[in-house]
């Protein structure tokens, strides 16, 4: 029997009567941090007000950290701080996202079905855990169009797919192209690592036992020196995954972001596992603690060395063809692409946060007097 197939002039249709049009584009928004809180925790709750343009992105969690007993006043919970906190959402200073139950639990329709017609003009964006495959995009794409349809809604709510199961990663690049209303994908180390069956019960970071060992050091007759100390090398668990998901979602367009960091205490081991991810092209990851928001907030943008050698090349390479000589480097039109990169992200960033564009700043006053 032949595949199903449509007119790709349908893609960008709504599916529902009165529903919004879909974007033809996911604009980007500056998302170092997406900061999760439990909107039935009162202590947490009250810090969010203060929260608001400090962090890129609040989510009111309502699956896994929180309990059966509580996932009603969760959503409740959720409810009330949108709607009492100003500048959160709806184009505000920091975006409003929330992490729906799985789609296979007993709450997950109640969650939509309660917060888009509530609080659907302020929330930004849904991430829906435990992603198999584009069936459970198309589910959710349906049923928000119905909804924001039924509440008047004037843009559409994005979607977040968590890649927490092997089956989800099989189907990564099915998933980012499933709906026009795909936001992007974050890595879900602790889930993942069990339906591989990988034997690790760290929640993202390294292992320890996951190393390369340096060769056999042998001795001056040329036989191994079985007593010889030999160096080794810990190796990133999530390397294969993280690349995988950047190129999946580089490709549809979309935005990749680490997930979450468990040891708290750790905050070295956090930053570099961070700095990773933002090299092999992710955009944010999430926090678990504050302290974790200041440290994904560095992380993820740009170093003031950077911006200062991304801004020479680009006025180096004048019309972008050619090559270039630059402290004994050469520069030439791809090198021009990864700095062009790296500072519209920095123009992004200054945009929304005074202090790094005051450092930004001080790098064309520095230029203009040394010139």
């Amino acid at each position: 029997m032949p595949a199903a197939s449509q007119s790709a002039k349908d893609f960008f249709r709504p599916l529902a009567v009165g529903a919004p049009t879909p974007l033809t584009e996911i604009p980007f928004r500056p998302s170092r941090a997406i900061h999760f809180f439990d909107p039935s925790n009162a202590k947490m709750a009250a810090k969010v007000p203060a929260m608001v343009g400090t962090v890129d992105v609040l989510l009111g969690n309502l699956e896994d950290a929180v309990k059966a007993d509580n996932k009603e006043a969760a959503r409740e919970g959720l409810v009330e701080i949108a709607s009492s906190t100003d500048g959160l959402g709806a184009g505000g200073p920091t975006q409003l996202w929330t992490r729906i139950n799985s789609l296979d639990s007993p709450w997950a329709l109640d969650d939509l079905t309660r917060l888009v017609p509530a609080i659907g003009d302020r929330l930004d964006v849904i991430m829906v855990p435990k992603v198999q495959g584009a069936e459970d995009i198309h589910y959710v794409d349906r049923l928000l169009a119905q909804l924001e349809a039924k509440a008047g809604l004037t843009r559409p709510i994005l979607i977040h797919a968590i890649l927490e199961t092997a089956r989800g990663v099989a189907n990564i690049e099915e998933i980012c192209g499933a709906s026009p209303r795909m936001q992007g994908l974050s890595l879900g180390p602790a889930d993942l690592a069990a339906d591989r069956r990988m034997k690790t019960t760290r929640v993202g970071g390294g292992h320890p036992g996951y190393l390369v060992r340096q060769d056999p050091i042998k001795d001056s007759s040329g036989a191994i020196d079985a007593g010889a100390e030999r160096t080794t090398y810990q190796q990133d668990l999530w390397h294969y995954t993280i690349a995988r998901m950047v190129d999946a979602c580089a490709m549809h367009g979309i935005y990749p972001y680490y997930g979450p960091f468990g040891d708290i205490a750790d905050t070295v081991a956090c930053e570099d596992q961070f700095r990773n991810a933002f090299l092999l092209g992710c955009v944010g990851t999430w926090s678990l603690h504050p302290q974790q928001i200041a440290i994904a907030n560095k992380v993820f943008s740009p170093s003031v060395e950077d911006i200062t050698h991304a801004r020479r090349v680009v006025a180096a390479m004048g019309d972008g063809t050619g090559a270039v000589m630059l402290d004994g480097k050469m520069e030439d039109d791809a090198s021009l692409k990864q700095c062009l990169v790296m500072v519209e992200l920095a123009e992004q960033l200054a945009a929304i946060d005074p202090e790094l564009k005051k450092q930004y700043d001080a790098i064309e006053s520095s230029e203009t007097e040394e010139s």
